[in-house]
């Protein structure tokens, strides 16, 4: 109801909205789930949970694509992960180092922590599409 009534302001408030749309590549094994977060500045990147809109898909093949729409124009970062044993969380070893694989919008990197929000935004102006490679 939520979604229906947002989409709904959305439309008649003269707010511009737009398609994203995101090829998730690099999936090594053909289990588990991809948890997909689409973030902007003011949200706690890149914690889920805390994200702007986010969706839980099954993994079905070793690439895969989805697409958010209604998004505002506005900057935006993604953030998403495999999570082989279903566990709704991105494991860990005893470093921190993450288990499972993941990635982010511009294929953002750092060595030791996540990226900032500012290595992996993009501006959302135009239906957009995305590539993010998981590691």
């Amino acid at each position: 109801m939520k979604l229906l009534f947002l989409t709904f302001i959305l439309l008649f408030s003269g707010v511009k909205t737009h398609k994203l749309s995101i090829h998730i590549s690099g999936i090594s094994k053909i289990k588990g789930s991809l948890f997909i977060a689409v973030f902007r500045a003011t949200d706690d990147f890149p914690v889920f949970g805390k994200q702007f809109k986010g969706i839980i898909k099954e993994v079905e093949g070793k690439s895969q694509n989805y697409t958010f729409d209604n998004l505002p124009e506005g900057e935006y970062a993604l953030a998403i992960y495999q999570d082989v044993n279903r566990n709704k969380i991105l494991d860990k070893n005893l470093f921190g180092i993450p288990t499972e694989i993941y990635g982010f919008s511009n294929n953002a990197r750092s060595n030791f922590s996540a990226p900032s929000f500012q290595e992996a935004k993009f501006k959302l102006n135009k239906d957009l599409h995305q590539t993010v490679f998981l590691k």
